[in-house]
């Protein structure tokens, strides 16, 4: 369940409109694929988690509303402004901005500003860049096709 457009409005007023647009586009993308847990759980590498894959929490159950919070200032604190930092040339191009965020919530900052999928978009081959998202769709050294159709949707930004 992706916040509601009050909760993404407070968030444009909070940050700029590059990147409030972005989180606009990016936090359903990021719930959808992450899913929500209101009750925390230790995940399978012994790290408390909740609501979206959220770590920095209690061991406590979370409202709806408490997760939509969490997942609002991690998208725009941890992931949005990060990358638009180490990518300038998307801080004003929402769309891209969404999907390389999006990207960063599920694979890191570190990597994603490291990747062949920001250099491009540091170049201004924003196509390219967004086609290298699609290069995202391994974990333990296979082909996951829930990656796959997660990158699709970022690609599809």
């Amino acid at each position: 369940m992706a916040p509601n457009e009050h909760q993404i409005s407070k968030a444009k007023i909070a940050v700029g409109s590059g990147i409030a647009a972005a989180l606009a586009l990016a936090v359903p993308i990021v719930s959808k694929w992450e899913g929500k847990r209101n009750d925390p759980y230790v995940d399978i590498v012994g790290i408390p988690t909740v609501c979206y894959g959220e770590t920095r929490v209690k061991m406590q159950r979370y409202t709806d509303e408490q997760c939509k919070t969490m997942l609002l200032r991690a998208m725009q604190a941890d992931y949005a402004e990060p990358i638009a930092k180490c990518i300038p040339q998307i801080a004003n191009r929402p769309y891209q901005l969404a999907a390389m965020s999006s990207l960063a919530y599920n694979a890191g900052v570190r990597g994603v500003c490291n990747s062949t999928a920001a250099r491009r978009m540091r170049a201004g081959d924003y196509a390219g860049g967004c086609k290298a998202i699609a290069r995202w769709n391994m974990a333990g050294g296979r082909v996951v096709q829930g990656l796959v159709n997660r990158r699709a949707d970022e690609v599809r930004l």
